[in-house]
């Protein structure tokens, strides 16, 4: 995610990183190419390079530009559902922490599962990373994952599950051996759906990506559009069909690489959700929760992207 102070007006359209710029710049090239070779083809041979008028261009602009803004509220409903999700798990975290102080009052056998169950949510928001991004560094788990779990990691197809289920096995026994009441021990429960639930909406997420033949139709109209844009300006604009074309491409094609950017917010883009940085702060909270002063560094930004 970009995490950078707004720029002034001239540092404005300097920027390049996180723009988009980078991956679109080769089709904005491309349009602006075609453009000037039309132009020039035009006025070199009118009868073999004809042109059009314009308003048919303007008003498959405008319906374009509501059909793209269609796409990228649905792809920033996605991401901002992702955060939410996300947000909701920093909350049962930090509740998880606060409602097992008691336990530190009942003595070090209930100290002791207290501990143990901070570090399964710590483990659990490392998991869940690797859970959502394969590709992501294993080191916060590595740290956090409980020793006796090390063995069935292996095997499991889901850890955020296998480690909500520890934390469910630790409260279950806690309740059986009289350590918390039924009343506590429903209320400790609560916060395990909450990230159970937290769980499953990132792998709906994951799971349902938007509908290909929804994309399929955006590119191919955002490409058509374009290619065919100088045809209807070069008699009107001449020279300036290119800067046009290119300032139309560059909107287009930008919207669109930003959507699909959006519409996978656990990636590596630049605009994606920095799911280890928000891990990492799960961390960060347990183990102050836990009274530990040696903590992890906590997550910066790198030329203005965190991850």
């Amino acid at each position: 995610m970009i995490v950078r102070p707004r720029p002034g007006l001239l540092r404005l359209f300097l920027i390049v990183r996180g723009s988009v710029l980078q991956r679109i710049f080769p089709q904005v090239l491309v349009v602006m190419a075609l453009s000037a070779a039309v132009v020039l083809a035009h006025r070199s041979n009118p009868g073999r390079v004809p042109s059009f008028d314009g308003a048919p261009f303007a008003l498959l602009g405008i319906a374009l530009s509501v059909f793209l803004g269609f796409s990228n509220n649905a792809a920033y409903d996605r991401w901002w559902e992702a955060r939410k999700a996300w947000g909701d798990l920093i909350a049962a975290g930090r509740d998880l922490a606060r409602l097992t102080l008691l336990l530190d009052l009942r003595g070090a056998a209930e100290a002791a599962a207290r501990r143990a169950l901070l570090t399964d949510v710590m483990a659990f928001a490392h998991a869940l990373v690797l859970h959502l991004r394969a590709d992501a560094s294993r080191e916060g788990l590595e740290r956090t994952l409980p020793p006796d779990l090390a063995a069935a990691a292996q095997d499991t197809p889901s850890l955020p599950v296998l480690l909500l289920a520890d934390m469910g096995g630790r409260l279950a026994r806690l309740r059986a051996e009289g350590h918390v009441s039924d009343i506590e021990f429903a209320r400790l429960d609560d916060e395990l759906k909450a990230m159970n639930r937290m769980l499953a909406t990132c792998e709906r997420i994951l799971g349902t990506p938007v509908p290909f033949g929804y994309t399929l139709l955006l590119h191919r109209t955002a490409y058509l559009f374009c290619f065919l844009l100088p045809f209807g300006f070069a008699d009107v604009l001449g020279w300036g069909t290119p800067l046009a074309a290119g300032l139309v491409a560059y909107t287009f094609f930008g919207l669109d690489a930003l959507g699909s950017e959006l519409e996978e917010p656990f990636g590596t883009m630049p605009n994606d959700l920095p799911i280890a940085a928000l891990a990492l702060g799960i961390e960060r909270d347990m183990r102050v929760a836990l009274g530990e002063r040696d903590l992890p560094p906590a997550a910066v930004p790198a030329d203005f992207i965190l991850e």
